[in-house]
């Protein structure tokens, strides 16, 4: 008997031993889902564009293609000076013009004389492209490369077959000459005479991945990141990383609106990238002033608080360097979101949910929503969690005397966009009605808010909602 009581004991034991270690599985992933390079891009947030070339000297936004090399020789140019401005506006890639539609290259192509090689500067030794490159690599910034297809100096533009081997050539060249290349951007523009010039973007886009297998390809139909649908840096209040790319078609103006939000039915994961410039200009024109701080986190609560990237344009000035009134600008941008952002009224909050998967020890309880790590999320069991109500968790903030007026939500996109409608309600009243979160979802109240108890319901999603972080803050910038 004696024998028997030991052993039941064991057992029990062992039981409770192996029901503590056991772990959790995680949720399985809803197709698609981002790729490695998809997502460390999106997490960067805000990217950096330098445009930069013929038009800067000729004070024009499109160059004709007939101007002289001659014109371009900026005296003091310092790419570490731009790497500079770029590591004070808290940014990791940059993405460089290196040839625009005129055609002037800022490196020593060896297919056309319309390049830095036939200029004065630097007495035609100069590649601007590979000080960039050297620059941005000796701060640690990856860096990113434009090229535009629209060529109006290329005697072979309008003739297809040629073109397109030109093009393809300098492809290679500035993929196979300068490394590691992250991003590199097409678009769809062209000539008012030369509408029926086709770009043969597939085999680009086939030799850029051959040459870069880790580059994200950018262009209004991805394949890897798609333009948002305008260049004022919005994106639409609902915004879905996955479109169909069966339905674009680059350089389709009618597709603006669905680049902008995006497709919930989507088969393929192509998030948005809004670009913007900090003047009204995309090139410097000495008359052009930066946008107001204002006016630029207007534009981040559009664009990095709706699911996508900010790229905004900071172009050098003709002598080669970043104008220190947009570094001021750009510096102060990037300290406004620290102020914003770096205190977090939801830490020390208690968390509670309609359900967690594997219960309180599973790996995936409500408070892995504050605490820092977007790697770790909250996930409900598949079932309904709230008696026909819908999934959600809760807030209970201790410290009610410390108002926010910025509701923060994010989603483990790793494991897919799932969202499609929620409400926030602080201490029962609703503050926020909402569609789609993805990466990032940023709201703005009213007024400032002393509630405790903060509520995110989820009405709505594809399978179970997977919140990896839900954030308090106070914006000392918003009027009201």
């Amino acid at each position: 008997m004696n024998n028997l009581v030991a052993f039941c004991l064991v057992s029990l034991l062992y039981q409770i031993q192996f029901s503590q270690s056991k772990l959790t599985t995680p949720p399985l992933p809803i197709s698609p889902t981002p790729s490695y390079s998809q997502l460390k891009w999106q997490r960067r947030e805000i990217i950096m564009f330098f445009h930069f070339g013929m038009n800067t000297f000729t004070d024009s936004e499109w160059g004709t293609g007939e101007e002289s090399p001659s014109l371009f020789n900026p005296t003091n140019l310092d790419t570490n000076q731009w790497m500079e401005a770029a590591v004070e506006a808290g940014v990791s890639l940059v993405i460089l013009v290196a040839k625009h539609h005129d055609g002037f290259c800022l490196w020593p192509t060896q297919y056309t004389d319309h390049s830095v090689k036939w200029s004065p500067w630097r007495e035609g030794k100069g590649d601007v492209l590979k000080d960039f490159v050297d620059a941005a690599r000796a701060r640690g910034i990856d860096a990113g490369i434009y090229l535009s297809p629209w060529d109006r100096h290329e005697r072979t533009y309008g003739r297809e077959v040629e073109y397109n081997e030109y093009y393809l050539a300098q492809l290679h060249e500035i993929l196979t000459r300068y490394g590691s290349v992250q991003e590199i951007w097409f678009d769809g523009a062209k000539g008012k005479n030369s509408t029926n010039m086709t770009y043969h973007f597939q085999e680009w886009f086939q030799t850029v991945k051959q040459l870069q297998p880790s580059i994200n390809i950018f262009s209004d139909a991805g394949p890897d990141i798609r333009w948002v649908g305008d260049e004022a840096g919005s994106a639409g209040s609902t915004c879905w990383s996955t479109v169909n790319r069966t339905h674009l078609k680059i350089g389709d103006a009618s597709l603006e609106d669905y680049l902008n939000t995006g497709d919930p039915h989507g088969t393929d994961w192509v998030p948005p990238e809004c670009d913007v410039s900090i003047r009204p200009g995309w090139f410097w024109h000495k008359n052009e002033a930066a946008k107001s701080l204002i006016q630029l986190l207007d534009i981040y609560y559009e664009s990095v608080g709706r699911n996508c990237v900010l790229l905004i344009n900071v172009p050098p000035n003709s002598t080669g360097l970043v104008s220190e009134a947009d570094i001021t600008r750009m510096k102060e941008f990037h300290q406004a979101i620290q102020t914003i952002f770096s205190i977090d009224m939801a830490k020390g909050s208690e968390t509670k949910a309609s359900s967690e998967k594997g219960g309180t020890t599973g790996g995936f309880g409500a408070s892995n929503v504050i605490d820092g790590n977007e790697d770790t999320y909250w996930a409900p069991e598949q079932r309904d969690g709230g008696h026909g109500q819908g999934h959600w968790i809760e807030l209970c903030r201790a410290d009610v005397n410390t108002p926010f007026n910025v509701v923060r939500i994010q989603e483990a996109i790793q494991m897919g966009q799932r969202i499609k409608e929620y409400e926030v309600f602080v201490d029962g009243i609703v503050m926020v009605n909402g569609t789609t979160v993805g990466h990032k979802r940023l709201h703005r109240l009213n007024w400032p808010v002393f509630g405790r108890v903060i509520r995110v319901w989820i009405k709505e999603s594809w399978g179970p909602p997977l919140l990896s972080e839900v954030g308090l803050h106070f914006d000392p910038f918003r009027k009201g």
